[in-house]
This record gives structure tokens, C-alpha cells and sequence, in this order.
């Protein structure tokens, strides 16, 4: 109770609402629009699956570094705190801050679907007043007041009390995985979904069939080491989301003991997802490889597919699902962002303003303010210039992942405990989680699409000069203890 206190944050999450979070995080727009931009061209039905059930599996090693350092270091920040505790300050603030472009960029990304959701829905109902083009991407008036809207009051639902946010949290993910399951038994009933669809089974050579204008054969044959890889690499943005559990755990008001069941579900349930859309659209579509060549944007297959096989239906049940899927999104992000701000602001890292306490809901009320001004600037700059922030999602997400695993192997060290079995759960989870970095960050042969564009190169440069900057403004400031 006395650090309950100490914090001002109060203890009003259930593990139902906790999964949820973690789950709706790890669950966005992408899942439903990337059988037809990524998934499907690069790694066919075959790869996809092999590489996201392994992915899967890698982050719940990861997950076992994590469920053992949240005991130890029951604070908000999660692995900002662990990385503090256990490294001190510079480490500490190199993870804070990418963490912090993992988390923030995902909000106002996921805002942006919302235009897209709606235009594939009802049509060009949000295409009206003033626009204009930044990257290729028309950004429209009324998509920016109906994207605008929504973060505002998801914002707001965090501010006045994170119980309320985790109900509402909850009611989305539950219906979310509804609608998932719903499509993956439809797609087994309906006489269009056929496994002879799903061919190429391991992708196929997108730039080339595009420049030549047409799919053939001669396109798939594709190594299926290569497919395997090509999403395999993507896991940490994949899978981002469930590390977002330890950022609240400050407001559990459960044992701890349940972090490791909640984040596997979490998982297991996002790896079902991923996998069941892709499957779902490739077997509906008989000439999805077609489709892919000839759409002038990026195909949204699994409303094709869905329509095919249950009619209107079928564009309500991806309509609900995937609205679901944004709006959880935003709302987990927020509380993940927030909270790390908070953490790192109370150690002196940020501004003193993002470490207050909200008496009457409790909650990081600046921090949350931040957040959804940030985001704002979403819907204003569009999908396309976001997406080289976006692409750093993954790095700070892997960064996070690497610190965990070492401050848990360094944890299980000094303290000689009698889980040093899990010493080879979280040098695996380093390796891994290196191994992730280098792929995003260098380009190797035969993975197109994996690593950063020379845009995202490029804010990623910016963001560590910014963070450099910052640093060394901040440090004066910055409490030179260790974490207890």
C-alpha cells in the first residue's frame, strides 16, 4: 500500500482487462490488410504460418524474461524500469527512448486506418472538404475530423480512469476475437475456400510480377527459407504489445504470478489471428496472386474474401472485427505510452510535468495529454509519411526485448535463485532479439521489404540525435541511484 501511495496510480486492472490490452495492442489494422501488401506476396499460406507460430514461440521466451523481472520490479516502465535497475542510467534512457517510439507511433498509425475502414465499408463517405497528398497519400478534411474525434475520446476514456479503459478495453477485444473465429469457421463451411487457392504456397516474386505486369509461375518459385524469413523478421512489430503488460503494473490488482499466463494467451490468441486472416483470404480467392499485381494500391483481400464467402455479412463481420482491432489499439497504446512516460519522468528522464498523478482519476493525466496531441498530427500527415516512424515500432520493440533478456540473465545471476533454469530462456531471448535488430536494420539479399526504407533510415537517424539532444539537456537532472 505504501508504494501504491508513493505512485498515486491505483490498482484497478483485472487480468481480463490486462490480456486485453495486451492483445488489442498486438492485434491492429495490419493483421487484416497485410495478407494483401506483405503476408501473401512474400511468404505465401505455408510461410506466414511457419513464421508467425515461430514467432510466436520466440516471444514467449522472450515473454519468460519479462514474467520473471515484473516480481522483481513491480513498477510502471517496465523495461525501462528493468533496464534502470539493472544498467543504469544511460542504458535505461537509450531503451526509454525507443520504447517510446515504438508505443507512440502505433496510435496515431492506427488512427489513420480509420479513413480506410470506413472507405471500405461505405465507401468515399469521409472524402470531403479540403485535401491534399503527402507521399502519394490523399489525406482528406473529413478523415481528419472523424480520425480526430476518436483519439480525443479514447484519450479522455484514459484520463478519467484506467478501470473504465480496461472494461471498454475488454468489450473490444472480446468482440474482435469473435469476429476472427466467426470468419475462420465460415471459411471452413463455405464451398469457396478451397486448399487448392491458397497456392503459391510459399509467395512469390511481387516486384518482378509487377513490373511485368502479370502473375505467373515462373514468379513463385520463391525459397521457402526466404518466405519463412521475410515475416519471421517482422515479429517484433508483430507481436509488439505484449510487453505492454509490465508498463501497468503498478495498477494490477492481481498476483503477479499471472503475468506469464496472461502474456501467452496474449500471444497464442495474436498468432491465431495473423494466421487465420491470411489463410482465409488466400482460400477464398482463387486469383489473390492477380489481384495483388493488379490493384494500383494495396488490395484489402480479407474484405474480398469475407464478402465472397457471406455476402454483406461478411464486410460487417471484417468491418466490426478490424475496427475493433484499431480502436484497441489506440486505447492499449495509449495506457503502454503513458505509463512509460510517467516511469521515466518520476526518474528524472523526461520533463517533471508527465510524472504527476491525477488525484481525482489517478491516472498520468499529462503524460495521456501528450500523448493524444502527438497523435493528432496522425490523421493530419497521413499513412504513408507515417509509416517511416512506424517502421521504428519494431527496433524500439526489439531493443526492449534485448534489455529484458539481459537484465533478467544479470538479475538470475546476483541473486543465485532457484530459476536458473530460466538463464537459458533469456540468453536465448537476447540472441533472439539481436538477431531481429540486424535483420530490420541490414539488408540482406533475397528479403526485400524486411529492412528499413532509406526514409525510415533516415528518421531513425533523427530520432537518436533528438534523443542525444535531449539526453544531454536531461541528464543534470537525472537521479544517479539505483532502483531498489
Amino acid at each position: 500500500m505504501e508504494q501504491e501511495k508513493q505512485s498515486g496510480l491505483r490498482r484497478s486492472l483485472s487480468p481480463m482487462s490486462v490480456w486485453a490490452i495486451a492483445f488489442g495492442c498486438i492485434i491492429g489494422w495490419g493483421s487484416f490488410i497485410n495478407p494483401g501488401k506483405k503476408f501473401l506476396p512474400n511468404s505465401g499460406v505455408a510461410g506466414t504460418t511457419i513464421a508467425m507460430i515461430l514467432g510466436a514461440l520466440v516471444m514467449i521466451v522472450i515473454a519468460m524474461s519479462y514474467a520473471y523481472m515484473v516480481p522483481k520490479y513491480p513498477k510502471a516502465g517496465g523495461e525501462f524500469t528493468f533496464t534502470r535497475a539493472r544498467f543504469g542510467k544511460i542504458p535505461a534512457f537509450i531503451c526509454g527512448w525507443f520504447l517510446v517510439a515504438a508505443y507512440l507511433t502505433n496510435v496515431p498509425m492506427n488512427s489513420t486506418a480509420i479513413g480506410l475502414i470506413i472507405d471500405g465499408i461505405f465507401g468515399p463517405v469521409l472524402k470531403w472538404g479540403f485535401h491534399y497528398t503527402i507521399a502519394g497519400f490523399e489525406v482528406w478534411l473529413g478523415e481528419i475530423i472523424v480520425a480526430g474525434a476518436i483519439l480525443i475520446i479514447f484519450g479522455i476514456l484514459n484520463i478519467i480512469g484506467v478501470k473504465k479503459a480496461g472494461y471498454v478495453q475488454t468489450v473490444l477485444a472480446t468482440l474482435l476475437i469473435v469476429c476472427v473465429f466467426t470468419l475462420f469457421i465460415a471459411a471452413l463451411c463455405s464451398p469457396y475456400a478451397k486448399i487448392e487457392n491458397m497456392a503459391p504456397w510459399w509467395g512469390f516474386d511481387k516486384s518482378a510480377a509487377v513490373a511485368a505486369g502479370t502473375y505467373d509461375e515462373i514468379f513463385a518459385n520463391q525459397s521457402w527459407i526466404s518466405a519463412i524469413l521475410a515475416t519471421f523478421a517482422i515479429a517484433p512489430w508483430a507481436f509488439v504489445g505484449f510487453d505492454a503488460i509490465p508498463q501497468a503494473a503498478e495498477e494490477f490488482k492481481f498476483s503477479y504470478k499471472k503475468v506469464i499466463f496472461i502474456m501467452i494467451i496474449a500471444i497464442v490468441f495474436g498468432c491465431f489471428v495473423y494466421c487465420s486472416n491470411n489463410a482465409i483470404t488466400a482460400a477464398a480467392l482463387e486469383n489473390w496472386p492477380e489481384l495483388i499485381v493488379d490493384a494500383e494500391g494495396t488490395p484489402w483481400l480479407l474484405l474480398s474474401a469475407a464478402e465472397k464467402m457471406l455476402g454483406v455479412w461478411g464486410k460487417i463481420l471484417v468491418g466490426v472485427g478490424v475496427s475493433c482491432a484499431v480502436l484497441s489499439g489506440i486505447m492499449g497504446f495509449y495506457l503502454a505510452s503513458s505509463r512509460l512516460m510517467y516511469s521515466m519522468a518520476k526518474d528524472g528522464y523526461l520533463p517533471a510535468a508527465f510524472g504527476k498523478v491525477d488525484e481525482r482519476f489517478g491516472t498520468p493525466k499529462n503524460a495521456i495529454v501528450f500523448c493524444i496531441i502527438v497523435s493528432l498530427t496522425g490523421p493530419i500527415l497521413g499513412r504513408e509519411a507515417l509509416g517511416w516512424f512506424v517502421d521504428m515500432s519494431a527496433i524500439g520493440a526489439s531493443i526492449g526485448f534485448l534489455f529484458t533478456s539481459l537484465a533478467a540473465f544479470a538479475t538470475l545471476k546476483e541473486c543465485k535463485d532457484a530459476k536458473r533454469g530460466l538463464s537459458v530462456f533469456t540468453i536465448l531471448g537476447a540472441v533472439f532479439s539481436a538477431v531481429f535488430i540486424i535483420l530490420q536494420l541490414v539488408p540482406i539479399p533475397g528479403l526485400d521489404g524486411v529492412h528499413f526504407s532509406w526514409q525510415s533510415y533516415l528518421m531513425l537517424g533523427v530520432w537518436i540525435v533528438l534523443g542525444a539532444a535531449f539526453y544531454f539537456k536531461q541528464r543534470n537532472k537525472l537521479d544517479v541511484q539505483m532502483l531498489e
